[in-house]
């Protein structure tokens, strides 16, 4: 099948990579002329323009946008402007939902479809496969079934249906965003719980450790039972290996723990991109209780230096009512 790429970076030039291994056409385009001449040396068809990219494309034309979510609207509204109706525009970013059915709507309208599929799989989809979590129109889904099929982790053949085999049509446009983005709020609160947990067992020697004696400094009650100097970086290892907890992430946890046991190449600031404030959104407005995604989510907050502020503003209300000085961070 041919299939139009729009955006070349690390999740959709490994993409076209998939397809283009499993036997479709794939016509590319990206604004870095690079990043096309990359693909084309790999046998992707090149093009040099949105107008070029829409002209290559046989009818019905089919076009798949790895954007990210700030551009993705403006583009697919330019994008629709060249194509014409039976098309089909496929957004695979991580866009809002409520995008997706807006879009959806608008572009009804003149007859062409809008699919969003959230994509999940990373820098490693190449090679494992993507899982896609689709939301549109049940022909252009279908149309786009031997796309979906060639990019998913393949799975059970034998299974009814198609979610055992990595790939799932959730409803119609926006249902597949609103899946990969309770997916990526689950992944907030999957990655701060191992997070947090390794710091525990990196704490757990805090016993040996000295600690001031003043009034602004907690005392250690029973320091006795925080006396174990644990490898973290080998308990990632062996809880890869049967434990309940195990993971694909908890290998990657491991695989980066045994790299750099110290993580000396991290300064701790942890983006958020938007999918966990929208989950949270969500559980707001449908009244659905989410303490451990909302938490996770506000870590990442104050990862930022968003807390920064209240900090200093907790330190100024301590000091005008106790006289209490502010000690300076402590370095690991």
């Amino acid at each position: 099948m041919q299939i139009g790429m729009m955006g070349l970076g690390r999740m959709g030039a490994n993409m076209v990579r998939r397809l283009s291994n499993a036997g479709h056409e794939c016509v590319v385009y990206d604004i870095d002329p690079k990043s096309v001449a990359a693909l084309v040396a790999e046998g992707a068809v090149g093009t040099a323009s949105m107008e070029e990219f829409v002209g290559k494309l046989a009818k019905p034309r089919h076009a798949w946008l790895m954007l990210p979510a700030a551009i993705t609207g403006a583009v697919v509204e330019q994008l629709a402007g060249l194509m014409e109706a039976g098309d089909t525009i496929v957004d695979g970013g991580n866009s809002n939902y409520r995008d997706a059915v807006d879009l959806a709507a608008r572009l009804s309208a003149k007859g062409v479809n809008f699919v969003d599929v959230g994509t999940s799989g990373g820098v490693h989809g190449l090679e494992r496969g993507y899982c896609l979590m689709i939301g549109g129109p049940d022909e252009a889904v279908r149309q786009l079934d031997p796309v979906f099929a060639s990019l998913a982790p393949g799975g059970d053949k034998k299974a009814p249906g198609t979610a055992a085999r990595g790939y799932l049509h959730c409803g119609p446009s926006g249902a597949g965003h609103f899946v990969k983005m309770v997916h990526n709020g689950i992944e907030y609160g999957m990655m701060a719980a191992y997070a947090e947990g390794f710091n525990i067992l990196k704490a757990a020697n805090a016993g040996k450790q000295e600690r001031t004696a003043d009034a602004e400094t907690t005392p250690l009650s029973e320091p006795q039972y925080y006396q174990f100097d644990i490898d973290v970086a080998q308990v990632a290892e062996v809880w890869r290996h049967g434990s309940v907890i195990g993971s694909w992430l908890l290998d990657l946890t491991a695989d980066a723990l045994a790299a750099d046991p110290a993580l000396e190449q991290f300064g701790g600031r942890v983006s958020d991109s938007g999918e966990g404030r929208w989950t949270v959104k969500a559980a707001i407005d449908t009244g659905v209780p989410t303490p451990v995604l909302s938490s996770a989510l506000y870590s990442r907050f104050s990862s930022q230096g968003n807390s920064t502020y209240a900090d200093k503003l907790l330190s100024a209300m301590r000091l005008a009512f106790g006289g209490h000085i502010e000690k300076p961070h402590k370095q690991d």
